[in-house]
């Protein structure tokens, strides 16, 4: 029987800069070996062995097409035949990344005795003794361009800007390379200021054929490509810097984000066959089998629009506005949803639109509701199947139908019709929810023993100032100086900025506790614990030993915040409270009651 491989393609495109761009090579799997993603949050990667029966070589399996190993249809001795690729140099391997393939019947033996191609470069390609099942077409103009790539000429590209990838292939391990993507979601400007000084930072969502990835820049960043990257538009993006993507902020699926740096290149490109945005919509009714503060993409009709109100920042004490719709689908459920800041208060859809939404955050408050923060996007009237189906059903019957309305009885995945207690989260669940990562404060209560307090810097000098002023204070040689009062006062009084790591069985975090937090944990005020410091250190020395061990209920606060350029997380504590154990063994007693067959 006739090979059914395409002969000597390994060698092709491991000997050359080029590959062949419309070639859809038949090729053998030889072997299919999970690779461990890089962190808790990311999706696994298979390393896939192909041949072409005289060589073989390495290729990765792009992550959209992981279904077909954990179904077992791509297998050892499989034959599969590529119909798009890319081919990427890495650490000075060629790759290949599979983006899309289809499977060739076989009887499951395997063909010939391939050698690995790395080691038989210096071996002239033999004459194919066959002809091979697909004919090779003139080498495309980039090795890493996906094959039936549009042409990039006359898009703004620059030829210097290396060659063009898909999201997919990316990976720190590149130092030359371009991406053609769209921008669907690009987040307000966001300004810090602490005690390093003041800054600001924005991010965009990019998406191509084969995935998103979320790109960030900072300071100068703003300046240069805030105005540029407008939503909807295409872009070739170079010479920025590729990190493995922090998950308490970055929620796109990808395990890995970009850093725009100060020689970044972006051009608008006029090629319209990027892809727009994909979803993965839940229905309505299917929103009380989803998690609380998971992420998720809806569809639906605005049946309801409320009036703007707002909300006071509990973080600035400034008013933001808020909004909220009422969704309603061929499901008969109907969801409320809160729109934040600008979209709130440009908001306007009278006229019962279709709006898609991505990435919009689930919560439990009435049961089941849904908030838009800037990392969300939606699209009125969306030209796509979803969307017409549901206004042909809203109008024909949707229109004068009676909904029901997500109620605390009626949502949550177990099922009970009693009230959702008040959840005591642990550590792990605080951090794998991203709990701190949207723009607004995350709260939550989480029961952790103290195993370490920093006795350097546990108090700061604060203002004597009897109306409570409470701001740092200074030492100018004439007294303490108080710029918000513009005054001296002979002594200051200290207040703790007490800086404390907490663990649980899950993990631990460190954690800040301001003055009246940080005086139920020390038991003592900061102002005679400073005393204690400079007349008695082993009774100074003694306090912080006995506040630590103590195992607390603490209310929290998760903040995002930047240090050095990077996105973190900041733990405040609100409230250091004993352990109620009597109410606490009661809870218990009752989850396992409802446990009960």
């Amino acid at each position: 029987m006739a090979s059914p491989l395409t002969a000597n393609f390994c060698h092709t495109v491991f000997s050359s800069d080029n590959a062949a761009g419309d070639t859809q090579p038949t090729l053998q799997v030889l072997s299919v070996k999970k690779i461990n993603a890089p962190g808790a949050a990311g999706q696994d990667r298979y390393r896939i062995i192909l041949s072409d029966g005289t060589y073989f070589i390495q290729s990765m399996l792009a992550t959209q097409l992981n279904h077909h190993v954990d179904s077992g249809a791509l297998d050892k001795n499989v034959i599969i035949k590529l119909t798009q690729f890319v081919t990427n140099t890495v650490q000075n391997r060629k790759l290949i990344i599979i983006l899309q393939l289809d499977f060739v019947p076989w009887t499951g033996e395997k063909i010939g005795n391939p050698v690995n191609v790395e080691t038989a470069t210096s071996v002239p390609a033999p004459a194919p003794a066959a002809p091979a099942s697909v004919t090779a077409r003139p080498a495309a103009s980039n090795a890493a361009r996906p094959n039936r790539a549009p042409a990039r000429s006359g898009s703004g590209f620059k030829s210097d800007m290396g060659p063009i990838f898909p999201i997919e292939g990316l990976s720190p391990y590149q130092n030359k390379w371009t991406i053609k993507a769209r921008v669907v979601n690009r987040s307000d400007i966001k300004h810090w200021s602490n005690q390093r000084g003041e800054g600001k930072l924005f991010s965009v969502t990019l998406m191509d054929e084969t995935g998103e990835i979320r790109a960030t820049g900072f300071n100068e960043a703003v300046d240069n490509f805030y105005e540029l990257l407008q939503e909807g538009k295409v872009f070739f993006i170079s010479r920025a810097r590729i990190n493995i993507a922090k998950k308490q902020f970055n929620n796109v699926n990808n395990e890995y984000e970009i850093a725009f740096e100060n020689n970044t290149e972006i051009e608008p490109c006029d090629d319209e066959s990027v892809p727009q945005i994909k979803y993965a919509f839940k229905r309505i009714d299917e929103l009380a089998d989803v998690e609380k503060d998971a992420i998720t993409d809806v569809i639906g009709v605005v049946k309801e629009v409320h009036e703007l109100g707002s909300v006071t920042s509990k973080a600035t004490n400034k008013p933001f506005a808020k909004r909220d719709i009422m969704l309603v689908d061929q499901s008969g459920q109907s969801v409320r949803l809160t729109l934040w800041g600008k979209n709130a208060e440009t908001f306007a859809a009278n006229d019962e639109p279709v709006i898609a939404f991505k990435g919009v955050k689930v919560g439990d408050f009435g049961g089941r509701s849904l908030s838009m923060f800037s990392s969300a996007t939606m699209m009125v009237n969306p030209d796509i199947p979803e969307a017409h189906q549901l206004r042909g059903w809203y109008d024909a019957e949707g229109r004068n139908k009676s909904f029901t309305a997500y109620t605390n009885q009626t949502a949550g995945v177990r099922g009970d019709a009693a009230p959702r207690p008040n959840e005591v989260k642990t550590i792990g669940q605080a951090k794998d929810e991203q709990l701190g990562m949207s723009d607004k404060t995350d709260y939550f209560t989480s029961q952790a023993t103290i195993i370490f307090i920093k006795t350097e810097t546990f108090s700061y000098p604060a203002c004597a100032n009897p109306q409570g002023c409470n701001k740092k204070v200074v030492e100018d040689g004439q007294g303490w100086w108080c710029e918000k009062c513009s005054q001296h006062y002979p002594a200051p009084i200290h207040r703790y900025i007490l800086s404390t790591n907490v663990m649980d069985h899950t993990g631990s975090f460190w954690i800040t506790a301001f003055n009246e937090q940080a005086e139920s944990i020390m038991k003592i005020s900061a102002n005679d614990l400073m005393a204690l410091r400079d007349s008695d250190d082993a009774a100074f020395q003694r306090h912080f030993t006995r506040a630590t061990g103590q195992t607390l209920t603490f209310q929290m606060m998760a903040k995002q915040d930047s240090y050095n350029d990077q996105l973190r997380v900041r733990y405040q504590c609100r409230k250091a409270l004993e352990i109620d154990y009597p109410a606490d063994s009661a809870h218990l007693i009752q989850q396992i009651n409802a446990m009960a067959l």
